[in-house]
């Protein structure tokens, strides 16, 4: 069974549908019970929404050590929020994140963001962007580099930990939107959103075995 989590946010039936769709035979369950996600075999944490919200939501539901454990020991997709809650902490809300992986979730810069021709860009980041994937994980199978996916997103991802990132993409500066490590696999963009490049990726991550 594959779970996708419900903490009372995210885009939860686009999520549905889109697994549904990449993946017709999986067995998938939409929950916010901690049985269901302790006996799952993959887990989706779709997001949506703002980072404090996020974190209310998990303790006020009691969801917390589930997706904890979901992320120690099993094939974990972050996606979105789902990403940036992993981290140490996010500027949003000056919020501590689940601190499972190290890093800081910062907001854009709505002064400084210009293109390469120096025109500003708008806040937040929303639309198709180019992937620059960073190393040859199995989600990218059969997903060409430099394929394009669908953002919409202020926040972003800044670590230290070079080997954590998967892919890069460029929106007036160069920003992770991709992590792995170990049995995690998180992104900041909506694979759901993503047309055919992000229904592959969804194939991909009900496919993998850690």
């Amino acid at each position: 069974m594959i779970a996708i989590i419900d903490y009372g946010m995210g885009n939860l039936k686009s999520v549905f549908n889109a697994f549904k769709l990449a993946a017709p035979e999986a067995d998938i369950k939409v929950t916010s019970n901690p049985t269901d996600i302790k006996n799952a075999r993959h887990v989706v944490f779709p997001g949506q929404g703002a980072m404090p919200d996020c974190i209310r939501e998990l303790d006020q539901r009691n969801l917390r050590a589930s997706v904890i454990g979901a992320a120690e020991t099993k094939p974990f997709l972050g996606i979105c929020i789902g990403l940036q809650m992993l981290f140490d902490k996010s500027e949003e809300g000056n919020v501590a994140g689940l601190g499972l992986l190290n890093g800081t979730v910062k907001r854009f810069n709505n002064q400084n963001t210009k293109d390469e021709n120096g025109h500003k860009l708008k806040i937040p980041h929303m639309g198709w962007n180019e992937v620059s994937q960073t190393n040859h994980h199995p989600l990218w199978r059969n997903i060409n580099n430099h394929d394009r996916f669908y953002f919409v997103h202020s926040y972003y991802l800044e670590s230290k930990d070079e080997n954590i990132v998967s892919a890069e993409t460029l929106y007036s500066q160069k920003f992770c939107c991709a992590v792995a490590k170990d049995n995690i696999f998180a992104v900041q963009f909506h694979p759901e959103k993503s047309s055919s490049a992000g229904l592959q990726l969804i194939k991909n991550f009900v496919q993998w075995s850690v």
